[in-house]
């Protein structure tokens, strides 16, 4: 908390109301739709940070496959999309019309049983939810019941990730393989392909990703929260005290990884495709990179690191092609070696003590001693 003149100010509600404020507001009035569409694109991944805000910065579960669970939300919302694109009528020229493009050209005949309950839109909907966290149970259980987690955890997650990209690549006929679900453009009659579609896309991600972090604040606000850090700094002792650790890393891994597919499902529908390139090793890492850098113990930080690395990545490769890579790489070692707590932690260690004397243990900043007479 912020004291000043005997109130009280909730930092991190500042925080909210001021990405509220950019997002909502700010970048809409001062940027062009294709810039806004980027912006939009980018805010998807947020969902993915501020899952691992919950499940690394809180509970101290390192995931690098969370790529998966964005890419299962994602490809579940393009089922979905792709069942539509793919009437009789838009398939005619096709040798089996009313059935998705690459199945065609994989001399498919018929639609796979699996695809077939995603011709509906609550359906696709819930299992953009379900799918993701039922993934994430099979695999938190299997792990945390057995007391498995620290850097095995990691490796595992990874080797998931690196699976389902193979999985999906090699079963071409069904996923459509490394080119992934392309050409999505109606929802329910709606095309999802023009300048007012991506405004009102745009504005729908912004409200689910704020709706999101205010969960994630009340789940940390509350005893659960109060929890999950203990079990991060002190797991063994918090197992002696008679609580079920595995429940409560299980739950919250689950929860992160439905809050990651939520995100996935925006993407297929602001960006109009899904492939595995979101799905692998690579992408789970630099989700994790844009959590770091943003600081692993701030939702506002998580969100601001998303679209400051992304920003930058994007700005790198426009005016550097060749080097872009390179200062990337700059960019995050510089931010983990000067900022360890990412910019969060540069705002709470140089920016608030300057306003008063910042109290870690409480969260807050206490009002500087006046001085003496």
């Amino acid at each position: 908390m912020l004291m000043l003149k005997n109130k009280k100010i909730d930092l991190e509600l500042v925080g909210f109301a001021l990405i509220a404020l950019l997002i909502i507001v700010v970048l809409p009035l001062t940027v062009d739709i294709f810039r806004l569409n980027l912006v939009g694109k980018y805010l998807t991944y947020a969902f993915v940070a501020v899952g691992l805000v919950l499940c690394w910065g809180y509970t101290g579960i390192l995931s690098l496959g969370q790529g998966v669970f964005f890419g299962l939300g994602g490809y579940c919302m393009a089922m979905f999309l792709k069942l539509e694109a793919s009437s009789v009528a838009n398939t005619k020229i096709q040798s089996t019309p009313g059935i998705p493009d690459f199945m065609d050209w994989n001399q498919i005949t018929e639609l796979p049983f699996f695809w077939v309950p995603f011709k509906s839109l609550p359906f696709a909907l819930i299992a953009v939810i379900a799918v993701p966290a039922i993934a994430a149970f099979i695999l938190s259980y299997a792990m945390f019941k057995r007391r498995v987690g620290g850097v095995y955890f990691a490796i595992i997650t990874q080797a998931v990730a690196a699976v389902l990209t193979i999985l999906i690549i090699g079963r071409q006929g069904y996923t459509g393989g490394i080119n992934g679900i392309t050409d999505l453009r109606t929802l329910l009659g709606w095309d999802i392909r023009t300048d007012g579609a991506k405004y009102i896309l745009y504005f729908v991600c912004c409200a689910c990703l704020l709706g999101t972090m205010f969960l994630a604040r009340f789940v940390l606000g509350s005893k659960l929260g109060r929890l999950l850090v203990a079990i991060r700094d002190k797991e063994d002792r918090v197992r002696f005290s008679g609580y079920d650790v595995a429940s409560f890393k299980i739950f919250i891994f689950c929860l992160a990884s439905a809050i990651a597919a939520i995100g996935g499902a925006m993407f297929s529908l602001q960006v109009g495709f899904m492939s595995p390139s979101f799905v692998g090793i690579v992408p789970s890492i630099e989700m994790v990179i844009f959590c770091a850098v943003g600081g692993r113990h701030s939702l506002v930080g998580a969100v601001v690191g998303t679209l400051v690395v992304n920003w930058a990545k994007t700005s790198f490769s426009e005016s550097f092609p060749e080097l872009w890579l390179f200062a990337m790489g700059g960019l995050f070692i510089a931010v983990v070696l000067a900022f360890p707590r990412g910019l969060a932690g540069l705002f709470t260690d140089q920016i608030l003590p300057l306003i008063g004397r910042y109290d870690r243990a409480r969260g807050g900043v206490l009002p500087k001693p006046a001085p003496a007479e």
